[in-house]
């Protein structure tokens, strides 16, 4: 007995000890904290924004508070419900769901569940940093307890709604339900308040512009819980989950707002869940604001969105959406990235190789070209470059679907398993991609083959200067620089003869793709892609309910296109494209590509008439050579006899000289020497005679194989002919 009494009085002290120690530990840590009301009432966090050049960008004037006793119950319900449902019981602390949540971190091996009432958001959000350690958890409960007693509940939530941040730069409730709705926060609707509420978790996660099936599910899922707490009627519940999520941002603010929604939700990326500890930051970004003005101040009778990327930062110079971050069928701006970029990498195709243009069945799948119009053969340049439809399929058919979406995942533009068909090739898929993530993969081309995404925020500082952030490009080697500069040399094309010749005015070397989307109705999406050395330019045009637009890829977006560069180069010209030295400039045999559509190198000898130059990459050159003038060599021409004269058929090949020879009684004599004729008449024969004629053709100096024409026998002639005197 006295052996256990001395064990039970060992574990009581050691454990009183512990508890001194930690009451010692906790007074120690927080003697110092105490609530200041000043951070309560002000507590957005102030942020400034500079533009390429250092200059403040104007953040628009909407941080107001919203005065907490005119908003509609539900409101305020919305966030208790699903951030804190016994908020009003409690007295800072829910101590029932705090141990939940030890429970379910220990049993899954983590700490991934936390259990912070509203009261110690607030607290954290005004006063505390992001860290998650035990000192910022000690402060945090003193002055929890703090609020608590100073404030009523009213009061706490109050605060906390103008405090917590919504994403895309809005701080509070106010500000959240004018860029959200277009509204203010007592006008919110029950399913608009719950759209809010599900924002705090995570406003980057949960955004309606960036993932809105996520966004509905968990929008949902808060009116679920307000209905199941008493806070909505189930009624309004089945009104509330079918009324639709908002399509896009208030962007009625002046200038540049497409822009800070950019730049603000790339700060939610990263810093997902926590603001940075200091309450002053400064945004240095790409923005140009001469160039965002050209972008909006463009006039058009439908949607449209453009983007603008500078290489050498692979930073956002400007960016405007009247539809909001939208996700468009990408129509042919695909040819380019799925299928002759990855093809050449292949070595699956040249600029040069001939493609038969005509309608074709793939197994049930018939792409049209535009107009239902087909062209025979053509060349891979000229079917991307006026982008014709089917040769596009048949390369794809060739190199494979899911070859293709292995080279789009590596630049950032994912295919899902449902969009892998043929139709692919042109634009057909279930979703499709935004405006920006296009651009950053055609951005791939000028990069000489190294994809990188583009970003508009450059550093982030602290009040004292300090770097919290700072953008460091990183790369991922898509295609090699000779694939890159030739898929630019074709597009170049596209603007010199094709469907973005629009932009040859520009007297640069600029290289372009267009798009055109389409359904039974029209045209819903129109595209033109460009870029010089130093720039990205990406144009969209549409509806974003999806109703037809009169236009295509290669007018209006062609267009503003044209606008927008001539903004970006008013002064000076950009630098040339890089050629590699893996690159080559080959001379083919023009004769033998357009009768027989053939790629052979042209013969050393030949006239440069004859001949077509192509850019071929060094490890895929053409393995066979001409040699029609080098030894020239002829069909064999046709003879005949006719009214007793003989008739000598030759082929077309103009650049031959010829000399033709008769035998006949072991005598041989040459009857003509000299150009090409298409005719050759010899009416110097006997009747009664057999004659043998040998061609020779000459190229130069140089003389071919003799063609040695079958024997003609002379007929003689016993009667005169009734037409004698014709």
């Amino acid at each position: 007995m006295k052996k256990a009494v001395i064990i039970v009085s060992s574990i009581l002290g050691t454990v009183g000890t512990i508890v001194l120690a930690l009451f010692i530990y906790y007074f120690s840590v927080t003697a110092g904290v105490r609530l200041n009301p000043d951070k309560l009432n002000d507590s957005v966090q102030s942020v400034s924004v500079y533009d390429v050049r250092g200059n403040a960008i104007d953040l628009p004037e909407i941080r107001k508070c919203a005065d907490f006793s005119s908003l509609p119950g539900y409101v305020p319900n919305a966030f208790v419900a699903v951030e804190d449902k016994r908020f009003y019981s409690h007295h800072g602390f829910d101590y029932k769901r705090i141990g939940k949540a030890v429970l379910r971190n220990i049993s899954s091996f983590s700490f991934r569940e936390g259990a912070s009432t509203i009261s110690q958001q607030l607290i954290k959000n005004t006063h505390l940093s992001g860290e998650k350690t035990l000192t910022r958890k000690l402060k945090e409960m003193k002055l929890t307890r703090a609020l608590e007693k100073r404030y009523e509940k009213e009061e706490i939530l109050s605060l906390y709604l103008n405090s917590i941040y919504f994403g895309h730069s809005a701080f509070g409730i106010e500000e959240a339900a004018s860029f959200y709705f277009c509204k203010t926060a007592k006008e919110l609707t029950p399913a608009e308040s719950a759209t809010l509420a599900a924002l705090v978790q995570s406003p980057n996660r949960f955004s309606p512009f960036r993932d809105a099936e996520k966004c509905l599910k968990r929008r949902n899922f808060v009116l679920s819980l307000m209905r199941d707490q008493n806070y909505i009627s189930a009624r309004e519940y089945e009104s509330a989950i079918l009324e639709p999520l908002p399509l896009a941002p208030n962007e009625e603010n002046g200038s540049g707002q497409s822009y800070l929604a950019l730049v603000f939700e790339e700060f939610a990326t990263l810093f997902p869940d926590e603001k940075p500890d200091d309450s002053t930051l400064k945004i240095y970004t790409y923005y140009d604001p001469d160039l965002q003005k050209t972008i909006e101040s463009y006039e058009a009778k439908t949607d449209y969105s453009a983007c603008v990327l500078d290489h050498a930062a692979h930073g956002i110079s400007a960016y405007y959406s009247s539809a909001g971050r939208v996700k468009r069928l990408p129509a042919s701006l695909m040819k380019p990235l799925l299928v002759y970029a990855p093809a050449l990498e292949m070595n699956a195709i040249s600029p040069a190789t001939p493609i038969s243009d005509e309608r074709t069945d793939f197994g049930g799948y018939c792409p049209k070209n535009y107009n239902d119009e087909y062209s025979g053969y053509v060349s891979a340049r000229y079917a991307l470059s006026h982008s014709v439809n089917v040769p596009a399929v048949k390369i794809l058919n060739v190199i494979g679907v899911d070859t293709g979406a292995k080279y789009m995942d590596k630049m950032g533009l994912t295919v899902a398993e449902e969009d892998k068909s043929l139709a692919l090739a042109l634009g057909g898929m279930k979703e499709g991609y935004d405006l920006p993530s296009l651009a950053f993969a055609y951005s791939t081309f000028p990069a000489m083959g190294n994809y990188s995404p583009s970003r508009t925020i450059k550093r982030i500082e602290n009040a004292s200067g300090k770097t919290l952030y700072e953008w460091r490009p990183f790369f991922t080697r898509v295609f090699s620089e000779d694939t890159a500069a030739i898929v630019t040399d074709m597009l170049k094309t596209a603007v010199q003869e094709g469907t973005a010749k629009k932009l040859r005015s520009l007297g640069f070397e600029i290289a372009a793709k267009t798009g055109t989307g389409a359904n039974a109705s029209g045209n819903t999406d129109a595209y033109t892609v460009s870029y010089t050395s130093e720039h990205t330019v990406a144009v969209w045009m549409g509806m974003r309910d999806n109703s037809p637009v009169q236009t295509t890829g290669g007018a209006l977006p062609a267009a503003l296109a044209l606008n927008i560069n001539r903004q970006l180069y008013r002064e000076r010209s950009p630098e040339n494209f890089r050629m590699p030295e893996d690159v080559r400039t080959v001379a083919i045999d023009k004769e033998e590509y357009e009768k027989n559509h053939r790629i052979l190198l042209a013969d050393p000898s030949a006239p440069p008439v004859t001949t077509l130059s192509e850019l071929f990459r060094s490890c895929a050159l053409p393995n066979e050579t001409s040699n029609r003038f080098t030894s020239p060599s002829i069909p064999r021409p046709s003879i005949s006899v006719k009214k007793g004269s003989v008739l000598i058929e030759l082929c077309q090949t103009e650049y031959y000289d010829y000399i033709i020879k008769r035998k006949n009684n072991g005598k041989t004599v040459t009857i003509y020497e000299g150009k090409y004729r298409a005719t050759i008449i010899d009416n110097s024969v006997t009747a009664g005679q057999s004659y043998e004629y040998t061609v020779i053709p000459l190229y130069r100096e140089t003389a071919g194989e003799p063609v040695v024409l079958p024997a003609v026998h002379i007929p003689r002639s016993d009667s005169v002919p009734e037409d004698w005197w014709k």
